[in-house]
């Protein structure tokens, strides 16, 4: 039986109920956070979390995967906002841009997820636990220049990543501390196994405890002025006077715009940027889900789309598919798409119902359940384990961690793959055929076993390998095992076919196809596979002969 058959909605709603409140708590900062940093108007984030919470998690296939607005947009946001010239001209082009995202996966581009190596999925998971570690610290002590969610190395106040934990050093707020250890406290307790043998503590999840925790001694600290937060330590969300006031703070783009041709060129540019964020989140995501299951990319793009249409048009941030959330939906325990719909829901009800309560939350607490997050996305039995695989996993997982931590997602990512796209082209250079010169003895002949791709990137090493054979020596050309040869490789092969003579090398081509003035054409193995009758080949048929 598949995992997935075991996974209905109702048998799984004690796991998925608990894990879309933690990632509810974890998003309403993030969503905050995020709009603030663009520049649009606080409530934007949060209506672009709704609507990824609900929209995208109807239309995905991604089990597990939460969607909201992401922090790598937030330069192409204040860009984009001050290009057009109003917020509401950036609305139709996030709107338009959903367009092409559905578009995109009618294209079936979402084949590129498949293409990121594993080493650089794992890298990127582990650089941005670190990275959470490092942002969430100023906040766990109450410095809270950063605005959460920020992900990139060179921040908005001016400062980085490292050297805001020594200016917060001049900040320090100790009523943040008391709640920041009391939440980690709880966090680490609800992780111990004599505690998870209560019944209790699998229903109600450590970060609603620690969150309660931090609540309580955020009203006891208003009586005490050394402990007491500011209203920037605390949850900002938008409050209403009433019902109508809550839906007045929806907006709606401007479609005046629609021949403004710059519309399009924002439109397009974060159609890529957030296709790409979404298509290397879903891998991440489908890494960590402890059941392995696959996502459909083309389903996840036409999903994310549909949400940028939808956050367009009432008013919403740019919408991704986002790892913090995700990776915290995960590690609640979160079983199927249940919770990500249910941290939705919880989103516009209590923006609409409650936001004076969600205004007592402490960042403190919330930081402290981001570092437990990040701690679990960068375990060093992580770290371990890669090195162990060697130095051609190893050396792209940390590049892609290093320049992740140092750059911001986008670039970590490219850089990692190149590393790894390296290692890939090294090996094939490497490893073009079968031989070893080593165990030749003089008088013996020669055989070459040609490996399953041979490429142009081979040309240089066999071209050397053919013109270093010994002469008056027979060799065997053994394509047997072979699927493919580049015609730069074919060319290379009929050009020592004719030099072989010059040099007494008798040559032998096994399984090569001959055309009608004798040169070689394609691999014979390929003609039989294809004009063959169809039927399946023996295993035999693959061995060299």
């Amino acid at each position: 039986m598949k995992p997935s058959e075991n996974l209905s909605v109702f048998k799984n709603l004690k796991n998925d109920l608990p894990a879309g409140l933690v990632v509810f708590l974890v998003a309403v900062p993030l969503c905050l956070g995020i709009s603030l940093a663009s520049g649009a108007p606080l409530f934007s984030g949060i209506i672009a979390g709704m609507v990824g919470g609900i929209v995208v998690t109807l239309f995905s296939g991604s089990p597990l995967g939460v969607s909201g607005p992401a922090a790598g947009l937030i330069a192409i946001v204040i860009t984009s906002i001050a290009d057009l010239g109003t917020f509401e001209a950036f609305l139709l082009a996030v709107l338009i841009s959903g367009i092409f995202q559905v578009l995109l996966g009618f294209a079936k581009a979402g084949i590129i997820a498949y293409y990121f190596p594993s080493s650089v999925i794992k890298g990127m998971l582990s650089g941005i636990g670190i990275i959470i570690i490092l942002k969430q610290i100023p906040h766990a002590v109450g410095y809270d220049k950063d605005f959460e969610g920020d992900l990139g190395f060179k921040q908005m106040d001016g400062h980085n990543t490292l050297s805001e934990l020594y200016y917060m050093l001049d900040f320090l707020s100790m009523g943040a501390i008391i709640i920041s250890v009391l939440s980690l406290g709880i966090l680490v307790l609800w992780e111990q196994p004599f505690i998870k043998k209560f019944k209790i503590t699998q229903i109600i999840q450590g970060p609603l405890v620690a969150v309660l925790a931090g609540i309580g001694l955020n009203l006891v600290f208003l009586n005490i002025p050394s402990l007491a937060l500011k209203s920037e330590q605390m949850v900002n969300l938008p409050v209403p006077e009433n019902i109508m006031g809550f839906f007045g703070q929806f907006t709606f783009p401007d479609f005046s715009q629609i021949t403004n041709p710059q519309v399009y060129l924002v439109a397009v540019t974060i159609a890529v940027v957030a296709s790409l964020e979404s298509l290397l989140c879903v891998e991440a995501t489908d890494k960590l889900d402890p059941y392995k299951r696959v996502t459909p990319t083309n389903r996840e793009l036409k999903a994310q789309g549909v949400g940028n249409i939808v956050s367009g048009l009432i008013g919403g941030l740019p919408i991704t598919q986002v790892i913090v959330r995700s990776s915290a939906n995960i590690q609640s325990g979160g079983k199927t798409k249940v919770s990500a719909l249910f941290h939705g829901m919880l989103l516009l009800l209590c923006a609409m119902a409650i936001p004076n309560i969600l205004n007592l939350i402490p960042l403190a607490s919330l930081a402290a359940i981001l570092l437990v997050v990040g701690y679990k996305l960068a375990k060093p039995a992580v770290m371990k384990e890669m090195l162990k695989l060697g130095s051609k996993q190893y050396i792209p997982f940390f590049v892609t961690i290093v320049a992740i931590v140092f750059t911001d997602l986008l670039i970590g990512i490219g850089l990692g793959l190149v590393v790894a796209v390296f290692f890939i082209l090294y090996n094939n250079y490497k490893n073009p055929y079968l031989f070893h010169p080593e165990d030749h003895h003089e008088g013996e002949t020669i055989k070459i076993v040609l490996s399953e791709e041979v490429t142009f990137l081979n040309k240089a090493n066999i071209l050397q390998s053919l013109n270093h054979l010994p002469d008056n020596t027979k060799v065997i050309l053994d394509a047997s095992r072979t699927v493919h040869i580049d015609y730069d490789v074919m060319e290379i092969l009929n050009n020592f076919k004719e030099n072989a003579k010059t040099r007494n090398i008798e040559i032998v081509f096994k399984n090569f196809e001959f055309e009608k003035d004798n040169k070689l054409g394609s691999v014979a193995r390929l003609k039989k596979a294809f004009q063959g009758d169809g039927k399946n080949k023996k295993d035999e048929d693959l061995q060299p002969a």
